[in-house]
C-alpha cells in the first residue's frame, strides 16, 4: 500500500461535494486496503494510543456548523488485530482508549472510502515527543503497508486559523507566507530530503506564520517516515487552498 498524507481544512469537507470529490478521485486509484490506520491532528497523546476498536458514534469535535454536520454517520469496523500488530512492531503494548474517530478521521474517509466498509483503527499523535519521534513512528509502522495497511495522516501542511480570509473560500489569491511554506514542503518531499523535513523547526520558512501550533503539521511526520523505508515516488493528489492560507495539499507517497 501506499503512505498518505490528507489535507483535511474545514469540518463542512464532509458536505462539500467539489472537495470531496478531489478526494473520491484520489482514492479511485489506491488498491482497496484490508485496514486503514490514521493519525489525525486532533488527538494528541503521548505515548502512542489506540482509539476504538468497535462501530460506535463519531465525534463531532467542532461546533458552530451545519446541523448536517452533527447528524452523519460512519460506521466503519474497528480494527483489534492492528492494535495487536502495532504493539509488535513498536515492542511494547499499546495503550487503548474508547474514544471515536474525529472528524480529522471520518471527514475525508466519507470521500476515500465512503461505503465504511474498511476497518479504521485512529493512533494518537504523540506531538510532545518531537519531530524525529514522529518520524521513527512512521518509519516502525512501515512494515504495515506489505500487510495491506493504509497508513493516512491527516492535518494540514498550512494551518493558521487567525490568518484566514472567509472572502477566498476557495483559496484563489492565498498570501505569499503560506504559498512559500506550501512550496518549501513540496520541494523537500521532492528531493526526500526528510531531514529537512524533520527539522522543519529550523529550516522551514516562516513556521510560525503558517503554523501557530504545530499538531496540523506533524502527522505528516509520521507518514513520511512510514514512507521513508522504501524512498517510493511521490505525487500530489490534490494541491490549492480554501480559505484563503488553508493548504489542501495531500500527499501519497507509493
Amino acid at each position: 500500500m501506499p503512505v498518505g498524507f490528507v489535507g483535511h481544512g474545514a469540518p463542512t469537507l464532509a458536505i462539500d461535494p467539489g472537495k470531496g470529490g478531489d478526494l473520491a478521485r484520489w482514492s479511485k486509484n489506491l488498491a482497496q486496503p484490508r485496514a486503514i490506520l490514521a493519525i489525525s491532528a486532533h488527538w494528541e497523546d503521548a505515548p502512542a494510543s489506540a482509539g476504538t476498536t468497535r462501530v460506535q458514534d463519531l465525534m463531532y469535535d467542532f461546533y458552530g456548523f451545519p446541523d448536517e454536520l452533527y447528524q452523519i454517520a460512519y460506521p466503519s469496523p474497528g480494527a483489534p488485530e492492528l492494535v495487536r500488530r502495532i504493539g509488535a512492531l513498536m515492542g511494547e503494548e499499546i495503550r487503548q482508549e474508547d474514544r471515536a474517530l474525529d472528524h480529522g478521521v471520518w471527514v475525508p474517509l466519507l470521500h476515500m472510502a465512503p461505503r465504511a466498509d474498511v476497518p479504521v483503527l485512529q493512533l494518537s499523535l504523540p506531538s510532545r515527543e518531537g519531530p524525529e519521534a514522529l518520524f521513527e513512528l512512521g518509519r516502525k509502522l512501515a512494515p504495515l503497508r506489505d500487510e495491506g495497511v493504509f497508513i493516512l495522516g491527516s492535518g494540514n501542511v498550512v494551518h493558521n486559523l487567525r490568518r484566514l480570509s472567509w472572502d477566498d473560500p476557495q483559496g484563489v489569491s492565498p498570501p505569499a507566507w503560506a504559498a512559500e511554506f506550501d512550496q518549501w514542503v513540496q520541494e523537500v518531499i521532492d528531493r526526500g530530503a526528510y531531514d529537512a523535513l524533520v527539522d522543519y523547526r529550523h529550516k522551514s520558512p516562516g513556521l510560525r506564520v503558517a503554523h501557530p501550533t504545530e499538531e496540523h503539521f506533524q502527522p505528516l511526520l509520521v507518514a513520511a517516515g512510514a514512507a521513508s523505508v522504501k524512498r517510493d515516488p511521490v505525487s500530489y493528489p490534490v494541491e490549492g487552498f480554501e480559505y484563503g492560507s488553508i493548504s489542501r495539499r495531500c500527499v501519497q507517497f507509493g
